[in-house]
């Protein structure tokens, strides 16, 4: 067992380590104020967000870009609550391009759906997409355009991140985004893009339609972003670019008890079986390194008690160094002080979602999913 776990340690460490270097070849993308040009049209689907919709309404009346340049098409996808008279008061103040349309469901992904309908609508070339439960800084827009110019982007990922709340289940849940959006950043960094989010995506409609959507992974509930991303890295890899920029950072809020983290990602794991060979790669590692830590501990007394601690002490600083990084970039230096103690439960809570999202299907939206 220490055999194994000394090999997949060195794996796990030269793959974070190629994500640090990665993030550090990213450079950050400051805005220069030149003129706008690029038409966005703003892709929200949501279900069930009445509570949320407004936060995301009143950001969307605050930004900065010029009012004729994007549109925002909403996308209801048969929602229970009250989501659509929260959102009539918005349209009838707006001065922009607002639209609710329903969704159209052919799938068995009713988010893929209505990104599709709401594409097929779409006015403008550029496609954004973000969640209904985000709110989006001043310069969203700007951020991704300036860098549209100044690139020859066909699709850009940007940041994401959550509201800092005082306790400790917010700050778990911020390091573990920390420790993502470090690796997506590192991805890109090494010339590997493997993941991205789609709270903060935008691509080109004729990209889109090109590569036919999401035909080939619609059977699977999630992953509108990532099985995009991963088709457009096959067909057009350097031209697949992150926005590291801070006036890009869209934030959205952390979930409030452990049973629905527990169910997010669950969801999100669930569609790890279907990503690329890189995707798949990274994952078992990650898996393999924290499945490690736990089935050792009832052989502790059995074990090299030494290399074990080695192994502790090197996964802690490298998974550190990467954190350190994002939370620099994303201003959230105040979660690092939850750092150790989510270092000792993060392989439980790892493993815990990795093997039942292997047996056990999710609810999510009020929606059972296999």
């Amino acid at each position: 067992m220490m055999v194994f776990g000394i090999l997949i340690t060195l794996l796990y460490l030269t793959l974070i380590g190629c994500f640090v270097y990665g993030f550090d070849k990213i450079k950050m993308f400051h805005l220069n104020n030149i003129p706008s040009k690029t038409r966005f049209s703003v892709v929200v689907p949501f279900r069930n967000e009445s509570e949320n919709l407004p936060s995301l309404l009143q950001s969307i009346q605050e930004l900065n870009y010029s009012k004729h340049l994007y549109e925002v098409i909403l996308i209801d996808d048969a929602s229970e609550d009250h989501s659509i008279e929260t959102i009539k008061p918005f349209l009838e103040n707006s001065n922009n391009s607002i639209q609710i349309i329903p969704n159209v469901r052919r799938t068995e992904s009713p988010k893929k759906d209505a990104i599709t309908l709401a594409v097929a609508r779409a006015k403008n070339e550029w496609i954004i997409t973000t969640d209904a439960d985000c709110v989006l800084p001043e310069y969203w827009l700007d951020s991704f355009d300036e860098y549209i110019q100044q690139s020859n982007a066909l699709c850009i990922a940007a940041p994401v991140s959550y509201n800092s709340k005082n306790s400790f289940l917010n700050r778990f849940q911020i390091l573990d985004i920390l420790s993502l959006q470090g690796a997506t950043i590192g991805g890109f960094g090494i010339n590997k893009p493997f993941m991205c989010n789609g709270a903060n995506f935008a691509y080109q409609k004729t990209l889109f339609n090109e590569l036919h959507g999401f035909h080939g992974n619609a059977k699977i509930a999630s992953g509108d972003d990532i099985f995009l991303l991963e088709k457009i890295v096959k067909a057009y890899g350097k031209q697949v670019h992150y926005l590291k920029c801070s006036h890009a950072i869209v934030t959205t809020s952390s979930e409030p008890t452990w049973n629905t983290l527990i169910s997010q990602r669950i969801r999100w794991a669930s569609k790890t079986k279907a990503y690329n060979w890189f995707g798949k790669t990274v994952g078992s590692i990650v898996l393999f390194i924290n499945l490690f830590l736990v089935l050792v501990l009832p052989f502790i007394y059995v074990i090299n008690l030494k290399i074990f601690i080695y192994i502790l002490i090197l996964k802690f600083k490298i998974d550190f160094f990467l954190i350190y990084k994002s939370a620099i970039f994303f201003n959230k230096r105040e979660a690092l002080k939850t750092y150790p103690l989510a270092f000792l439960l993060y392989p439980f809570f790892t493993t815990y979602v990795a093997l039942t999202s292997l047996f056990y299907g999710y609810t999510w939206k009020n929606r059972q999913f296999k």
